[in-house]
């Protein structure tokens, strides 16, 4: 099997690793050669991309034959065998040695550009290179997966010589390799073009995957974010909507919250951003986003038409699950509150056919839970609370009455001597006192039966 370049030789392995989706994996390219494939990969599985470092030691007089590798994390590789054969003493290793490590270095440098690794740990790592040829370079990245918590390490690549499984078998949970040809001499032979790929086209690439995904930097925590914190892009109707947001997950998060707002400037609402920054003083995350873009916000019918926005909420919630492990939460506010609620029905019922995760719980601050529709709001399991002001009574009754048509558990709770925006002192503090004590309450405790 021949491939015409990179590119169709990450796509055809791409197919190849279709079932692996489900994991949540992260690829990993060897660069500079196994980027461009592993970007085929990544792209194709929606997965987050990041470059593993490693160096191969070569030969004093002989550089192109390696004799082992070194990767991130001090993690070295080495054939006695070629060693002994080719003569090399322990003081040409270290000399060897210390070059490649500071070449690691600058690699690091220039590829992530100062930005940390993306956390390994409990993943599903997949390793992309274009090819193996020793199998130095592609043990030791693999050997560097699994030393930073990597809880499975698949190596897939397109080409390699026969006894491939034998050489590598050892570091990997799983090789994938699409052709094994038995004459086999070099990678180069199996590609038309096997050009060189330069450091720039590697910088670009990880750059594209980061703005499809949203995976550039990282975040740690029990619960495993590998969402970046800080803003984010968020791509709706098939990537032809990008809607802006603000993601903060703290260390050791024990959730996020979402928050969903019928306008196009809901991550700049004061009194969503008040509440956010109790909920993250909680240990909570949260994800501020404009469910609109400001040219749909100027057409008031897309404000109130909660099936669309529920749709984008929906995609909106796949993408943070696709880069964390942590429960999501549901804070809506107006016509984000009917938004959330039909979210949530429509994730009860995948979460029913076992296709999916349910909504931990949902809070609604002022909102409009009764434009979700009756039957709708039946199908909601996760635990509602309702915030109304005491004196925004037309709301109040709106929400009596989407209370009524809830089966899972839920409370309204109305805040005395507010009006619709808690503009009154102390009224907002009770919303954030509210929504922090049911959010925390139902992430520690298993759910309830509904009532």
């Amino acid at each position: 099997m021949r491939f015409d370049d990179r590119v169709d030789a990450g796509r055809r392995l791409a197919g190849r690793l279709e079932d692996l989706r489900d994991t949540d994996p992260l690829v990993l390219g060897l660069p500079r050669g196994g980027v461009p494939v592993a970007f085929e990969v990544a792209h194709a599985l929606g997965a987050p991309l990041d470059v593993i470092l490693v160096r191969k030691l070569g030969v004093p007089y002989h550089r192109e034959l390696g004799f082992g590798a070194i990767g991130e994390g001090g993690i070295r590789v080495i054939s006695e065998d070629i060693m002994r054969m080719s003569r090399v003493d322990e003081d040409d290793l270290a000399e060897v040695q210390r070059a490649e490590e500071a070449e690691l270095a600058r690699q690091a440098k220039r590829f992530r550009g100062g930005r940390p690794r993306i956390p390994l740990t409990g993943r599903t790592v997949i390793v992309v290179d274009d090819g193996i040829a020793t199998g130095a370079s592609a043990s030791a990245a693999c050997r560097v997966a699994r030393a930073e918590g990597a809880a499975r390490v698949v190596l897939a690549v397109p080409v390699a010589p026969p006894d491939a499984a034998e050489r590598i078998g050892p570091e990997v949970d799983e090789l994938i390799c699409l052709s094994t040809p038995p004459l086999f001499s070099a990678v180069g032979e199996w590609y038309r073009d096997f050009s060189q790929t330069t450091d720039e086209e590697v910088v670009a690439l990880l750059h594209r995957n980061a703005e499809e995904t949203g995976s550039e930097g990282g975040c740690e925590g029990e619960g495993g974010c590998r969402a970046r914190t800080g803003p984010v892009e968020l791509p709706v109707e098939d990537g032809r909507v990008r809607l802006p947001g603000d993601l903060s997950v703290p260390a050791g998060a024990a959730g996020i919250v979402v928050f969903a707002h019928g306008s196009g400037s809901s991550r700049f609402s004061p009194r969503n951003r008040a509440v956010a920054e109790a909920l993250t003083e909680a240990g909570l995350g949260t994800l501020l986003f404009d469910l609109l873009t400001p040219e749909e916000e100027a057409d008031r019918a897309n404000v109130f038409a909660v099936g669309p926005l529920a749709r984008r909420l929906t995609e909106v919630t796949r993408w943070l699950r696709r880069h964390t492990a942590l429960p999501v939460c549901y804070f809506g506010a107006s016509t984000g509150a009917a938004a959330a609620l039909l979210a949530a029905s429509d994730a009860a019922e995948e979460h029913a056919r076992g296709q999916g995760e349910d909504i931990t719980a949902v809070v609604s601050r002022g909102g409009r839970p009764d434009l979700a529709g009756a039957d709708r709001l039946a199908e909601v399991t996760a635990p509602t609370l309702l915030i109304v002001g005491g004196r925004d009574e037309t709301v109040l009754d709106l929400n009596r009455q989407a209370a009524a048509a809830l089966r899972c558990e839920h409370r309204l709770a109305v805040v005395p001597g507010a009006t619709h925006l808690f503009e009154e002192p102390g009224t907002l503090d009770a919303v954030a006192d509210l929504a922090r004590e049911w959010f925390t309450g139902h992430l520690a405790a298993p759910p309830a039966p509904a009532g």
